[in-house]
């Protein structure tokens, strides 16, 4: 599993999430919930609690790789995001192809390909550029110091406003898994799945900084949250 590490930038600072962020999460989590519907967000001590215990269960056994998401101008944690379907594809082939672990000391492995979900933002700093830089600095992360192939994405086939989102980062839409599981509240739902090819980076991070520079829109409707 790779190494966790803090990814910097200007408006966003990503940590290696730890039990010392359960009482922020739960707090940035605690403003108006409305926009997530489709989202997996914890609400109070006990549900952060158990977010944050599986989430370092999922690092702990290779299948993840999970930050705080800490805004720099005031060190106010304001979500989380991770790394997720680390799959690695040295030694032998495998049939059918599947996820795997990686092929000797888990603790330098470096993955041929990821996925980026679990995203989520407090209200307040939905909108505020923050998305976006993140979004850049885990896609740098995984193209230029990983070397991945591909970065993967999914959202809810019905949340209209994540999926923008993950195609205004510059994602192609792969196709939508129809009745793929059941959604939040409990309707079995289809899954809208994009990614990002090593080869399209280029063209991507160059979006990407662009719109760093440039700054948010402060338009609601652009709100951006990312989540499988």
């Amino acid at each position: 599993m790779p190494v966790p590490v803090f990814l910097c930038g200007r408006t966003v600072r990503l940590e290696p999430l730890t039990e010392r962020h359960i009482e922020a999460l739960a707090a940035a989590a605690a403003e108006d919930r409305s926009s997530y519907a489709f989202t997996p967000v914890p609400h109070g001590i006990e549900a952060t609690e158990r977010y944050v215990s599986d989430a370092l269960a999922a690092q702990a056994a290779g299948r993840a790789l999970p930050f705080a998401t800490v805004r720099t101008s005031d060190g106010l944690v304001v979500g989380s995001t991770r790394f997720t379907e680390l799959d690695y594809w040295q030694g032998p082939v495998i049939w059918p192809p599947a996820p795997r672990g990686p092929v000797g000391d888990p603790l330098t492995a470096i993955p041929d390909a990821t996925e980026i979900g679990a995203t989520w933002l407090s209200a307040r700093a939905q909108g505020t550029g923050i998305n976006t830089e993140a979004k850049l600095l885990m896609l740098r992360h995984a193209f230029e110091t990983w070397g991945v192939r591909r970065v993967s994405m999914r959202a809810d086939a019905r949340n209209v406003r994540s999926r923008a989102a993950i195609e205004r980062l510059g994602a192609v839409l792969d196709g939508v898994h129809r009745m793929h599981t059941r959604g939040l509240d409990g309707i079995v739902r289809s899954t809208a799945f994009y990614s990002i090819l090593d080869e399209e980076w280029p063209n991507v991070r160059s979006g990407l900084e662009q719109r760093v520079a440039i700054g948010p829109t402060h338009h609601v409707a652009a709100r951006p949250l990312i989540s499988a």
